[in-house]
């Protein structure tokens, strides 16, 4: 029986479902010139907090960047995500993306980005199934009073199989994921995130847990995504060797941004230097 599968974005499920894209143009897009995400004199700050933890944060993000951001703990790296996200309350500033608020318009927004939070785990009680958890973002894309079909269950399932190493012969979509492995948990958040075709995805110290081979295949999942359906792909690393394929480096450091430049320049300045030996040292 086929399955009729409502992609949101056809370019993105290609990639995934591992076909060939070759015809496709990469350089498809209109190039207008205007961001696609946009902080103006931002400052963020927690719920029952004096001080805000982000100042003075003015950045502009095109569609299609991948963007690493790095800088020590507690610098502030999590509270940008959740600051584009539109999840935290703003002291003061604009944050928009595709020239909407993100605080007017967070819910309708935040269906079309992807996130993947930091150390997230699940007691081994967790009571619901892998194929639950691999769903929650494919139901929020669509709808959370939208019943999901047997198309967006194939979306999530292809999503959480294209993860998976060879070695993985186990079928995991019927397990509670509390019994997974750590690893294997991290993998069911990535194919979630996925599952809604998200034009932006905003990963937090997303390898955690992972072998070096899923690392490796993930990685290279993500800048297909990047390169080809053009997403737009921010993410948070502890990591000082800054793959070539990352187009811009961020640097934060005690909530406000020290280094914002293209890949090669970031790498070969004095600020990324002395991250480097700080780190080493750490």
């Amino acid at each position: 029986m086929t399955i009729y599968i409502k992609s949101y974005n056809k370019r993105f499920l290609s990639i995934i479902k591992g076909e060939n894209f070759s015809e496709f143009n990469i350089d498809f897009l209109k190039k207008d010139n205007k961001p696609q995400i946009v902080l103006k004199n931002v400052n963020t700050i927690y719920e029952g907090e004096r001080y805000p933890t982000l100042y003075d944060i003015n950045l502009e993000i095109n569609q299609g960047e991948f963007i690493f951001i790095i800088g020590p703990n507690g610098s502030g790296k999590t509270t940008l995500l959740e600051t584009i996200l539109g999840i935290l309350p703003l002291e003061r500033g604009i944050v928009e993306i595709d020239g909407k608020s993100v605080i007017r318009n967070g819910s309708k927004i935040r269906k079309r980005i992807g996130y993947i939070i930091q150390g997230l785990e699940f007691d081994p009680q967790t009571p619901f199934l892998v194929k639950t958890a691999a769903m929650v973002a494919r139901s929020g894309r669509n709808g959370l009073l939208k019943r999901n079909k047997k198309g967006d269950k194939a979306i999530a399932k292809l999503c959480l199989d294209v993860l998976r190493n060879k070695q993985e012969t186990e079928d995991y979509w019927d397990r509670p994921i509390g019994k997974l492995s750590g690893g294997m948990q991290q993998k069911v958040m990535f194919a979630n995130a996925l599952a809604a075709e998200p034009d932006i995805l905003l990963l937090d110290e997303p390898f955690a847990n992972l072998d070096i081979n899923s690392r490796d295949n993930i990685f290279k999942l993500l800048v297909k995504l990047n390169r080809i359906a053009k997403t737009t792909i921010i993410c948070v690393s502890h990591e000082t060797m800054i793959p070539k394929e990352v187009t811009r480096l961020i640097m934060v450091q005690k909530g406000r941004i020290i280094l914002d430049e293209k890949r090669d320049l970031a790498i070969n300045s004095e600020v990324f230097r002395a991250y480097t030996n700080f780190m080493a040292n750490y």
